[in-house]
């Protein structure tokens, strides 16, 4: 088990992604982990660039950006293609989200490519949980932290009254992502 995970969440603007850092960073310290969150985003509200990174270690956490993401999360073109070339060496777990990002090249590491948003919109009902259903997803692939501990974050953090919504969500990206490593 690694003891530090570098990890960059980029998207647009109303994805989610800020939303998605705070929640991870909170489920790491749940779960008995030092963490740190930065985020960065455009001026627009929607639709601009978005990016949130996440520290987790069992150990300090001497810097506070990520220098070498462990994993690359990219929910749209545009960041993947802002971000992509972050990656050097195929340890890299690069998980895109193929309802929105379609051209793949410009990268190296483990490409898993998932459609995100359409699971959201079709099996959960609402496009705008696509970023629990990322972050189920990169929580199974990775182990960077128990599921137990995300969704205790995600209900401390998500508006009262979709609790059973972003649950549901999390856990269906959770189980695209155990599909994918059978």
């Amino acid at each position: 088990m690694k003891n530090t995970w570098e990890i960059q969440l980029s998207g647009s603007g109303g994805q989610g992604m800020v939303l998605a850092g705070i929640i991870l960073a909170e489920g790491a310290v749940l779960a008995g982990k030092n963490a740190v969150q930065t985020q960065t985003y455009g001026p627009e509200a929607r639709g601009g660039a978005s990016k949130a990174e996440v520290i987790i270690s069992d150990g300090e956490i001497d810097y506070p950006k990520v220098v070498k993401p462990d994993v690359l999360l990219t929910m749209s073109q545009a960041a993947f293609d802002k971000y992509a070339f972050l990656v050097e060496t195929g340890d890299t777990l690069v998980l895109v989200d193929s309802t929105n990002v379609t051209d793949l090249s410009g990268t190296g590491g483990k490409l898993i490519s998932l459609p995100l948003t359409k699971m959201a919109a079709e099996e959960v009902g609402k496009a705008m949980v696509a970023n629990m259903v990322a972050l189920g997803a990169l929580v199974t692939l990775t182990g960077v932290i128990p599921p137990e501990a995300l969704e205790e974050a995600a209900l401390a953090r998500i508006p009262k009254g979709s609790e059973g919504l972003n649950v549901k969500a999390l856990r269906l990206g959770s189980e695209a992502a155990r599909q994918v490593v059978k």
